[in-house]
């Protein structure tokens, strides 16, 4: 089993920049590609970033393409999500998860663990 948690969330202005962290406990996370999602008021979770076990390996959704960046320190157990110059749509809960395989990293469903989730609100 894998607990994930996430923080780093919180309320900011349009153009400012947050750093998401993912620290997981009970197994290494060097074992698990890690994402992250994000689910607005109303809209389904959707994909956000992946990157797999050793780092070398990043993927993103085109919408955030460029403005965030996804990290890992496996010594730290941790995964990062550095999000600049946010916008108001950028507004929703965002959560990590890990699973064992690099493929299908688009797809929630295939995800075996989950964080509880962080706010990020933006808005002036």
């Amino acid at each position: 089993q894998v607990q994930l948690v996430e923080s780093g969330g919180g309320l900011v202005p349009p153009g400012a920049s947050l750093r998401l962290s993912c620290t997981a406990s009970g197994r290494a996370l060097s074992n698990y590609a890690m994402s992250w999602f994000r689910q607005a008021p109303e809209k389904e979770r959707e994909f956000v970033a992946a990157i797999n076990w050793g780092g070398s390996s990043t993927n993103y959704a085109d919408s955030w393409k460029g403005r965030f960046t996804i990290s890992r320190d496996n010594a730290k157990n941790t995964v990062y999500l550095q999000m600049n110059s946010l916008k108001p749509e950028d507004t929703a809960v965002y959560y990590c998860a890990a699973k064992a395989s690099y493929a299908s990293i688009w797809w929630s469903g295939s995800y075996n663990y989950w964080g509880q989730g962080t706010q990020v609100t933006v808005s002036s």
